[in-house]
């Protein structure tokens, strides 16, 4: 039978069992600041970038024209031709036509040269090309000969496609003047800037600032 142990016996028994957790805590304290250590000295990972400007700059020109506004207006157009005998009219042709008309205006990235682009780390300065009228055109699936009439006896000259084409080549200069005097080239600018932007932001750069270049209208309103 073992003998009883005395109460003053038990630090003696536990001592080499608390020995034996330190030691754990211990190492396992060492280790972790051997981890913190080190990782305080691994270089971070930055997102990936385009450090190179001139693969950016191709990069961006091939986007080419960037349509960024689009003005739509219907107008009534009326055209007319006369036939005539010396100063005298004996017979007046009128053609009134319904057009819809659309003008689209952006700006043409593949304008941009080396000393429009600057990248400095993760931030990147681009200065935008002027905005432009890219282009303008004839609804033709929503515009049509509403009227046509050669007048007394038809004496008028027959000619309603020659007619229609003025009416058409009219309507591209009105809706043009009106997406002026609604300061289509300003909206352009500002539209492209937020496109470019993200664009850029979608490289990988943090910092990106947009320079706009001011131009003018063809109609100025």
């Amino acid at each position: 039978m073992t003998p009883w142990k005395s109460p003053k016996n038990f630090p003696l028994l536990f001592l080499p069992a608390f020995f034996g957790v330190g030691t754990i805590f211990l190492w396992q304290g060492a280790i972790t600041f051997w981890h913190n250590l080190v990782s305080s000295f691994t270089p971070a990972v930055v997102t990936p970038a385009i450090t190179d400007s001139y693969s950016l700059l191709q990069q961006i020109r091939s986007v080419g024209q960037l349509v960024t506004t689009v003005f739509v207006m219907d107008t009534i157009v009326p055209t007319s031709s006369q036939r005539v005998i010396g100063k005298w009219v004996i017979g007046e042709t009128k053609l009134l036509y319904l057009a819809r008309g659309e003008v689209k205006a952006g700006i043409d990235l593949s304008q941009l040269q080396p000393q429009h682009i600057q990248v400095t780390g993760d931030r990147i300065t681009i200065q935008l090309p002027p905005p432009q009228i890219l282009d303008s055109k004839i609804d033709v699936n929503n515009s049509r000969v509403y009227h046509y009439d050669r007048g007394f006896l038809n004496l008028g000259p027959d000619n309603a496609p020659q007619l229609q084409t003025l009416a058409q080549q009219y309507t591209l200069q009105k809706i043009t003047a009106a997406a002026c005097q609604q300061d289509i080239l300003s909206q352009a600018n500002q539209k492209a800037v937020t496109l470019v932007a993200q664009l850029l932001k979608n490289s990988g750069y943090n910092q990106v600032e947009i320079k706009t270049t001011p131009s003018s209208c063809p109609f100025p309103p």
